[in-house]
């Protein structure tokens, strides 16, 4: 079933921050737009219409898919469509309440208890795309040549792009009956118990996202203290998170090898519609860049903060001298909101009603998920955008990612719920680029150079957290499925994994204490989508080009031709695939050169500073 869920979806680049302090009033979204509550009498009318309208459409076509004409299978599509969004709406809602609260048992109980009724239901329509794939290719092309099912190409020609990969239907069924009781239980579990950690710090008793905002203190005796009990707090539980992660990593090599997929990879690429050696390419760019970029970079801040060498509580230090002045929630809005409404006056209206109409959770609570994510739920609703807003200027990044998120999936909901989803090659593109506008408009509205200083290296590490860091993410789990696949990694050698790959991105400016090799165990992206890091990479450096054709166009007098041109990628969403999207504005990323001209910024950045 297509669901969208928390952990396929696009969410602020998993790092160390967090954050404290009173900041009131802050939102709080309100689910209405979905459900009342969890004892919502809709609730239970809607499950029980959707199982009977299941049955219908099982009765209706269940073993003859292949004998539908174009118009038929057409309509079987609208049909099936319109029960999936369905239960997508209970599935978002019941995801949402979780997340608010991660640590309630009743929370919990109502997120698996609709995920199994909704896995339960959604069996009976696993027939549908499964006999659509067993249609051969000469067949299926004269069918698909007629003129009733073009609204749905897109989305046909990536399921069948799946067919090399599919198993019987016995199987299917298997598979996604247990994923409640297998994947989905395993990262339950991981969620509950990070949001039970509490770690203490300066005499309290710190949620993990509080603690991990300490790393951030201007104090070092203060963020040493804080990476020193994370590390310990971590090492309490290192025996859990490694059996979640070589539990998870061994399911996901039994699934893959069933399923013929050649790497670890490999499904990941094919779900994110991207070649092999675009992803390759990445890759290899920003590895070979960690030493003009990542390497090059910490070693000035380790002067300017008077060290030799730097330690992993050190990386997102403060500068001296930038005290990083609270910003409340109404400035931080406007200053988002003007910075979109400067590139286009319709991007700022769209994101504006995230604001009026509560559907900003931005309380720091304990039991709530940690970091932010900004979730589609369906076309017919709107998106919700949960973070933990604690007043630091990357929190103000933070609002402006995450409103690039909503503001990209509203435009996209247009295309229906099977073709409204972006896959993560350009899924971090909204995103990156709201975080950008809010940067350039920040930094032009500057006029003392010592803060503009300031807020340039804050730029650069941020850059540095979503290239260097993620790709070295990335790394990490490429390296540690390759090695489950041949047996069960103790705790030790997954922190031996982390080090190594720390060490080669990070480079000479750290040294790691010893409490560092558990920082893995806290990332949700490895435990809920593996390999799903490389997106914010892709993001960063798609962004970057952009962003440098934005600023000539606009230079030349075409900046709002670039907007309209922006805003239809946008509206696009799942419908066009990324060569398609990038073609109008001459990005290739196939291109190394591309991947070169988004690092290449990074390094200006860089080398403004140290100049």
């Amino acid at each position: 079933m297509n669901q969208p869920i928390t952990r396929n979806l696009p969410a602020s680049a998993p790092d160390d921050l967090g954050g404290g302090g009173d900041l009131a009033p802050l939102p709080e979204w309100r689910l209405g737009d979905l459900y009342g509550g969890t004892e919502d009498p809709a609730i239970e009318a809607d499950f029980a219409a959707i199982a009977a309208d299941c049955g219908a459409f099982g009765a209706d076509f269940r073993g003859r898919v292949s004998e539908l004409d174009a118009a038929g299978l057409a309509g079987a599509i609208r049909r099936y469509e319109a029960l999936e969004q369905r239960l997508a709406r209970l599935h978002a809602y019941a995801q949402l309440v979780f997340s608010a609260d991660a640590s309630s048992a009743v929370s919990g109980r109502f997120y698996q208890s609709v995920t199994e009724r909704i896995t339960a239901i959604g069996t009976g329509l696993l027939f549908f795309t499964l006999e659509i794939n067993r249609i051969e290719d000469a067949p299926f092309a004269a069918l698909a040549d007629e003129g009733g099912l073009a609204v749905y190409a897109p989305w046909l020609r990536d399921l069948r792009e799946g067919r090399p990969h599919q198993l019987s239907d016995d199987l299917e069924r298997l598979l996604h009956e247990k994923d409640v009781t297998g994947h989905a239980a395993w990262s339950r579990l991981f969620d509950e118990t990070i949001a039970a950690l509490r770690v203490p710090v300066g005499g309290e008793d710190l949620t993990l996202s509080a603690a991990l905002n300490r790393l951030s203190d201007p104090d070092r005796g203060v963020r040493e203290a804080a990476g020193r009990a994370i590390g310990v707090v971590l090492q309490r539980n290192a025996r859990l998170f490694t059996l979640i992660t070589n539990t998870l990593a061994k399911d996901k090599a039994i699934e893959d090898g069933w399923r013929h997929y050649p790497t670890p990879i490999s499904a990941r690429n094919r779900s994110n519609r991207v070649e092999d050696e675009v992803v390759a390419a990445l890759v290899a760019a920003v590895t070979s860049a960690y030493p003009r970029l990542a390497h090059r970079y910490y070693t000035l801040k380790a002067g300017w903060l008077g060290l030799d060498r730097l330690e992993h509580w050190d990386r997102n230090a403060p500068l001296p001298d930038d005290a990083d002045r609270p910003v409340a929630w109404p400035e931080a809005q406007a200053h988002v909101l003007a910075a979109y409404r400067g590139f286009s006056p319709e991007l700022a209206a769209i994101g504006e009603r995230f604001f009026t109409n509560a559907w900003i959770d931005a309380v720091p609570r304990p039991g709530k998920s940690g970091g932010a994510f900004a979730h589609p739920t369906v076309p017919d609703v709107h998106p919700y955008i949960l973070l933990n807003y604690h007043g630091r200027s990357r929190d103000v990044m933070t609002l402006a990612h995450e409103l690039g998120h909503g503001i990209h999936q509203s435009l996209a909901a247009e295309q229906g719920y099977l073709l409204a989803r972006t896959p993560l090659t350009l899924a971090e593109t909204a995103s990156v680029f709201g975080e950008m506008l809010t940067f350039r408009s920040l930094l032009d509205g500057e006029t003392d150079p010592a803060r503009r200083r300031l807020m340039l290296a804050r730029k650069v590490e941020d850059m540095l957290n979503t290239v260097v860091r993620q790709i070295a993410f990335f790394t990490f789990e490429q390296r540690l499925h390759e090695r489950r696949r041949d047996s069960e990694l103790l705790g030790e050698e997954i922190g031996d994994i982390w080090l190594g790959v720390q060490r080669e991105s990070l480079g000479p400016a750290f040294t790691f204490s010893d409490e560092y090799r558990m920082f893995w165990a806290y990332v949700p992206h490895f435990i809920h989508s593996p390999f799903y890091v490389y997106a914010y990479a892709f993001g960063d450096c798609l962004v970057n080009a952009l962003y440098g054709i934005y600023q000539d166009e606009v230079a030349s007098g075409r900046g709002a031709a670039f907007a309209a041109r922006y805003l239809d990628l946008l509206r696009a969403g799942g419908s066009r695939r990324h060569g398609e999207l990038l073609a109008p504005f001459g990005i290739d990323a196939a291109d190394s050169a591309f991947w070169q001209r988004g690092l290449d910024v990074i390094a200006g950045f860089i080398d403004e500073l140290e100049n």
